[in-house]
């Protein structure tokens, strides 16, 4: 697999961190999942849980190794230290300065290891007048304007449902690592990387920001080509209740729909571009689609050259025949579903492994890896530099 022979020190914990090593740990890499003692990553305590582990856990942790550390502890730190210089790739996602307070920061890191890239996720970065502020997921969106732009029916601000700041932020690292350590077999130096949240949703707003760089404003949202201000770019409500996209708002394929439809004088409304003058098409859409129900209207676009999709929720998208063929729907031998492998190669593709550690189930092999004895592992568990569940 790509990454086979690359070491990971992961300190991170929720989502963006742990996503972006299981996502190594996938295509081979070895990571170390580090955690504190007690309840160690808090998502092995989060939502459903299906037999030892939550589901949270399974799909953030498959694949990975746990040593459970003290690090307020100095032989805990040392001993993190010491596994550093063994290590490949470094992240953690803690508050800013905490990594340094706790005496494994970057410097000190490098000092034992030039080659490592280290990498630092946090809400808003290492910098800024925002770095200190506490924030998950919603409130870095928030910051960002990216909630304003999620807008409901009722023209009010609704919850982001996905955590695409978590998510951006976990794949933007990701590509970063792959660069640094690609730099890295020509100068044989690591680097650091200040990844944010904050920085990695704006990074994802390149089709709203028209208005914004141009005309120095907020965009109304129920006008823009994305948000629903596009007749075939919107969500209709069907005769059951459930719901249908219409998906691209190419020329070619309003003509096909509205061709089909019997209503090709709606064309020049679409070919002036988004806004509110598309309001006839959209209420004439609206009650077209409410006479028919969702499965009818599946089987009516079958077929036809026309974006157009079923609104489908989260067990229907998993259980969707196209996720099963590419395999974005897993099951291990004890039946137990898994979120697949995205990142798809024909040479040496990703094969991921559904074992989960228990807290600490690693320490005394990893220890014994770096060379310590039975004798001084023995006396720092009994000190409190390591744990297990």
């Amino acid at each position: 697999m790509k990454l086979q022979g690359i070491r990971v020190v992961d300190l991170s914990m929720f989502l963006p961190g742990p996503h972006l090593t299981m996502m190594m740990a996938d295509h081979g890499a070895e990571v170390i999942k580090v955690e504190p003692p007690g309840e160690g990553e808090p998502n092995r305590h989060l939502g459903p849980r299906e037999g030892d582990f939550s589901v949270y856990f399974r799909n953030t942790h498959r694949g990975k190794q746990s040593l459970c550390l003290n690090l307020k502890a100095e032989a805990g730190r040392e001993a993190l230290l010491r596994l550093c210089e063994t290590a490949d790739v470094f992240v953690e996602a803690f508050r800013p300065g905490v990594v340094d307070r706790l005496g494994v920061g970057y410097r000190a890191v490098v000092a034992r290891n030039p080659r490592i890239v280290y990498c630092s996720i946090a809400a808003f970065g290492q910098s800024g007048p925002y770095r200190d502020v506490p924030a998950h997921d919603l409130a870095t969106e928030a910051l960002a304007g990216v909630v304003s732009l999620n807008l409901g029916n009722d023209g009010e601000p609704a919850m982001p449902h996905v955590p695409a700041a978590d998510m951006a932020a976990s794949l933007l690292a990701f590509g970063g690592i792959m660069m640094a350590l690609y730099r890295r077999e020509r100068t044989g130096r690591g680097d650091y990387l200040d990844v944010a949240m904050h920085d990695s949703i704006l990074a994802w707003t390149p089709n709203v920001v028209g208005e914004v760089f141009t005309n120095k404003r907020a965009p109304v949202v129920k006008h823009e080509r994305t948000f629903g201000g596009s007749a075939m770019y919107n969500i209709y409500r069907t005769r059951d209740g459930r719901h249908v996209v219409l998906g691209a708002q190419e020329i070619k394929f309003a003509r096909n729909l509205l061709q089909a439809l019997g209503r090709p004088d709606f064309l020049p409304l679409c070919e002036r571009g988004p806004g509110p003058h598309q309001q006839p098409m959209i209420d004439f859409l609206r009650a077209t689609f409410a006479q028919k129900t969702r499965a009818e209207w599946v089987e009516w676009f079958r077929g036809r050259d026309i974006s157009f999709a079923p609104v489908n929720d989260l067990r229907e998208a998993f259980d969707d025949p196209h996720a099963r063929a590419r395999g974005m729907r897993l099951v291990d031998e004890a039946g137990r579903e898994h979120i697949g492998v995205p990142i798809r190669f024909s040479d040496e593709p990703g094969h991921p492994k559904f074992s989960l550690p228990r807290l600490g189930a690693d320490n005394g092999r990893i220890l014994a890896q770096l060379g310590y004895s039975d004798a001084e592992v023995a006396r720092m568990a009994a000190e409190g530099a390591i744990a297990s569940g």
